[in-house]
């Protein structure tokens, strides 16, 4: 069944939301959870799926992803007819770059087409969940559907976020609306997961039609209002495959949301599983030695982590991390405190600093007595801060030094000459 399928993955998003973490790599590109980028999840659950014939569509500063990509997911077997194979933009349609999501697709029909598919699932790069899509085009094809979207039950007061799907008893179509800001309150209604199948005999016409009118060129705006009365177009409930009591499915588009997302993993109990052997979370590891906790010494605290995700590579000297996330090859030196943070790969703390509710983006160097969440108006004046007070430091700012307490000090000279002594 999965022979002729075909997955698209649209992945060349700016996530203008993610700024600045997105100035320098296309929001897919973004890391989350330690040693993942988003685009990690939507790949797994292909893989998982059984699907192996899949495009990936890049646009907005790829470099990083496309390295990603060729490091990480060089997973699948060439001689079996398997890719999973980067679409740059080629102009082949005329002299614009994609112009939506539908656009996107539109322009590499030519690739799409060589590949002769049958129904081509269309996904995402920028979401983290788990779902069998197999399941999903099962029901697609036993309902005879020329189009087919995942959704999930949300509630009304969040409708201005999805577009939302109105159905009728046998979750047939009958309406799409494009994020409403008008629901009633205090309801559920049913969000587009931007998760779609189309029988390629319905979306070729679809989207040659769409490209010759002034349309956004958007499947949620566009492509689908105009194929409800024309062909069966269904809703899928998304069966969710991370075996958890409420269904996971996150849009981390936002800062907040994305720093609330990272923070959940820390939990004994997280509601998104990383640790399920039968749903594998595949990525590009690094090759580093595992992390390191050191200097338990008379007088001084050995470094530790509470409550944290802690990835290869990693170094904690003497200092103390809590209810973090440490991707790869992140080293604290002594006398830190690293609290509620996620510390992108290659970062380095300086020693005495403290971080407190902060992003440190990747290779970015905290100086020795840096203060990183205690000081709102420093913060706001030196780094990006979101609308819940999470501040992002990047490469380019100069964090706020703050004075280390003369106690500090000497039993950090202590420290430096019993070693010294040995």
């Amino acid at each position: 069944m999965l022979d002729d399928v075909l997955v698209m993955v649209l992945a060349g998003g700016v996530g203008e939301r993610l700024y600045p973490l997105t100035k320098e790599r296309a929001k897919p590109a973004v890391y989350f959870g330690g040693p993942y980028r988003i685009i990690d999840f939507t790949l797994s659950n292909c893989i998982n799926s059984g699907l192996r014939r899949i495009f990936i569509a890049l646009q907005y500063k790829s470099l990083s992803l496309s390295r990603h990509l060729r490091m990480g997911w060089s997973v699948v077997a060439d001689e079996l007819g398997e890719f999973i194979e980067i679409l740059s933009p080629q102009k082949r349609v005329g002299e614009h770059w994609y112009l939506g999501t539908a656009d996107a697709v539109y322009q590499n029909l030519y690739s799409i087409l060589r590949e002769s598919p049958k129904d081509l699932i269309l996904l995402s790069g920028d979401h983290v969940y788990k779902m069998d899509y197999a399941k999903m085009l099962r029901f697609h094809r036993d309902h005879g559907a020329g189009a087919t979207l995942a959704a999930i039950e949300a509630p009304s007061e969040e409708a201005d976020r999805y577009g939302v799907l109105r159905v009728n008893g046998e979750d047939r179509l009958t309406g799409f609306l494009e994020k409403p800001a008008d629901l009633p309150r205090g309801q559920q209604i049913l969000a587009s997961m931007g998760i779609y199948i189309f029988d390629m005999d319905v979306l070729v016409p679809a989207l040659e039609a769409d490209a010759g009118q002034p349309t956004t060129h958007d499947f949620g705006k566009d492509i689908i209002p105009e194929l409800i009365a024309k062909v069966p177009v269904y809703a899928y409930r998304f069966y969710d495959e991370n075996k958890k009591a409420g269904k996971y499915w996150r849009d981390i588009g936002t800062l907040d949301a994305y720093y609330d997302a990272n923070m959940d993993l820390c939990h004994v109990n997280p509601e998104f599983n990383l640790y399920d052997p039968e749903w594998p979370l595949r990525t590009y590891q690094v090759q580093a030695p595992p992390a390191k906790f050191v200097f338990a010494d008379e007088g001084r605290r050995c470094g530790h982590a509470l409550d944290s995700i802690i990835s290869a590579g990693c170094i904690i000297s003497g200092s103390r991390i809590e209810g973090s996330v440490l991707g790869p090859n992140v080293r604290v030196h002594s006398f830190c405190e690293v609290d509620g943070s996620i510390l992108m790969p290659g970062v380095r703390v300086g020693r005495h600093a403290r971080i407190r509710r902060a992003i440190i983006d990747r290779d970015v160097f905290v100086p020795r007595g840096a203060r990183i969440g205690f000081n709102e108006a420093e913060d706001r004046r030196r780094h990006t801060v979101s609308q819940n007070g999470v501040v992002i430091v990047t490469t380019e700012d100069e964090p706020f030094i703050g004075e280390i307490p003369e106690a500090a000090l000497r039993h950090e000279a202590d420290f430096d000459r019993r070693g010294s002594e040995r």
